[in-house]
Formats: structure tokens, sequence, C-alpha cells
């Protein structure tokens, strides 16, 4: 990054100051990456937000605070895509860690309370469908399957699996997934139901995927969904499920979600960061250079899929110009690929 960029950030941050409020310091994060605590001037990022991006920011903060030149304090949360936007459009977070686009209501919000943000993709997901590893029946679902399954009008009715194929036993279902503030149960529901917050009430419910994890690990009749990072942390205590989208069953995996097989339970990953309020912005600045340079090593690590070096520069380049808004006009994109999404970086 060249000096006379720094410089130019650091000014705009300064005029920019004066109109912004600094809100208070979240004490009950769950992460906290802190060096030189004695110093009386180091600064507060706050994120919150997605527990499918949570891995990968929460990485990318354990490598931040090794580097004992950074006095800054990243504290990170999760309480849903949702329910981060929440925060974040109230101006109570830095970054909103988001597993899915911002929302028009999202952005009205922010609108109406002064923030702008900057939209960055940081990798690839798969929705990820599993049950329990003594399950015998269930080798791949179909979409329609999973739409019998998950649609309003099944609540109450669709509880045995021999309902949803004829050849599964008659065994009860149970039923695990994200909450309503969940990115990841908005994407879900929109490219399986066909409608915004269309599924069914009566299932297990967290935004805390480690407990939808426990939740089918402990219940031989279950199924469930989440991101393929949770999957990969715990593959030996789930058994992974083929989707079929009327192309034959296709397996989650970084290859298959690469090459845009995996559809339509494939999605971007974004962080949104918002530099225009609050102090110390150039420390922010700082962590968000920082968390582009290790996104690619990292977000391969922790099980999701690394964007093109392509894509990470042209994050480089709306972070060092300050390029706010968004590219997907408060609504998902379903069938996304990988090269689509770089295109619409390029004409942001």
């Amino acid at each position: 990054m060249k000096p006379t960029a720094v410089r130019l950030l650091i000014t705009v941050g300064m005029l920019t100051l004066a109109a912004s409020c600094t809100a208070d310091v979240n004490k009950n994060s769950s992460v906290e990456a802190t060096k030189d605590v004695n110093s009386q001037t180091a600064s507060t990022i706050r994120i919150d937000g997605s527990s499918t991006v949570y891995p990968i920011t929460q990485a990318i903060v354990k490598e931040f605070s090794k580097d004992g030149k950074n006095s800054t304090s990243v504290q990170v949360s999760f309480s849903g895509t949702g329910g981060g936007f929440k925060k974040f459009c109230r101006n109570e977070t830095e970054i909103n860690n988001a597993s899915r686009p911002i929302s028009a209501k999202e952005m009205a919000e922010c609108n109406k309370n002064g923030v702008r943000y900057i939209e960055i993709p940081v990798a690839f997901d798969a929705l990820t469908v599993v049950v329990h590893p003594q399950n015998n029946w269930v080798k791949d679902i179909t979409v329609d399957e999973l739409r019998k399954i998950w649609e309003p009008q099944s609540q109450g009715k669709i509880s045995q699996w021999n309902q949803v194929r004829a050849s599964w036993p008659d065994r009860p279902l149970k039923l695990y997934g994200p909450g309503k503030d969940s990115g990841t149960y908005d994407y879900f529901v929109e490219a399986i139901v066909g409608k915004e917050k269309a599924s069914r009430n009566d299932y297990t419910a967290s935004e805390d995927d480690d407990v939808l994890v426990k939740g089918v690990n402990e219940n031989v009749n279950a199924l469930g969904y989440f991101g393929y990072a949770y999957y990969k942390k715990n593959q030996d205590k789930l058994k992974l499920v083929a989707v079929d989208n009327k192309k034959g069953p296709i397996l989650p995996s970084p290859e298959t979600v690469g090459k845009s097989k995996y559809q339509p339970l494939s999605r971007p990953l974004f962080i949104y960061v918002n530099l225009w309020s609050g102090k110390h912005r150039a420390d922010l600045y700082k962590f968000v250079d920082f968390y582009l340079k290790k996104a690619p090593a990292i977000v391969n690590s922790v099980g999701s899929v690394p964007l093109p070096k392509e894509a990470y520069n042209i994050g480089y380049v709306h972070l060092h110009n300050g390029k706010a808004g968004t590219v997907f006009g408060g609504k998902s994109e379903f069938n996304l690929t990988i090269g689509e999404l770089l295109r619409k970086q390029k004409e942001f």
C-alpha cells in the first residue's frame, strides 16, 4: 500500500470524525485479541454477525494478535447475519460478518442512521446437509425433497422419514437448523423453498452451529444444515448428504463449489466494514488490510472456499478508495458462480 493512500485515508477519517458517534465497547464478545494492554490509546474493533464467517474472522484475529506492533483490541462474536446487521446499522460494531448480502431493510436502516459500508467478499461456502453417522438409509436428497421437508405447510405433517421418500424407514424425522437471525437460514429458505422466511418452525433452531452439530450427532433420526466449515471440523461426528438439483447427487466440497456444480446451495461470504464512524479509523483500515492478505490461506484452513487472488485485489481497491455500497441491490442471488461474483465486483 502506498504511503499516500494511508495519509489520505487518515485525513478522511479525521474530517468525518466530528460527525460520527462512538458506541460503547461490547464486553460480552467471545474472542478478544489485545496487545499492549497498558496503552491508554489502544483502540477497539468490534465484530459481530454470521456464525459461518466467524471461524474465518476468528482465525484472522488470532494471527493479527500475534504481531506485537498491534495495540488494537479486536472483539469477535456472533449473533447471526441479521442480528449482526442490527448492531452494525446502529453504529454498535465496526465490522459485520455476513453469510448473505445486506438486505433492502438493513440498507434502509443503515442509511437512516448514517452508516456507510464497504462490502467485501471473502470466501465461498457450501450450505451442507447432514445426518447422523449411523443413518444407513440416506445417501442423497433432492432439492424437491428438501423443499417438502422445510416448507411451512409441512409443519406438524411431515414428521416421518418415509413421508419424504417412500423407500426410507418409518422413523421420526428430527430437524436442526439455524435461527431466523441467521444468514444461513435466509439463504437456505429462499434457495430451497423459494420465498423469504418461508420455513416451518417446528425444528430445533440455534445461531450457534456447534449446537446444531451436537444435536444431529446425538440423534440417529436427525437431519440438519449449516456451513461447510462446521461439517469439516466435525466430519467424524456427522454424515454428509449429497444434494440432487436434477443433475445427479453432488456432495459439497471446495472442488464442487469452485466449479459451480453444487447448486443452489453455494453462496459468497462477506465482511461489511464501516470506516466512517468512531475513533482510530487507521487501526480499522490496518486490520481489514491484514484480513485481505491473510484470507486465502485461512479461508482454506477452516473449510470454506478461497476466492481467486483477483477478488481479494478488488477488495483492496474498494477498501483503499472507500468504495461504499453493495452490488446486490438488497437481495441474495442464487446459483451465483465465483466468476459472476468477480464481474459484479469489477462493475461496482
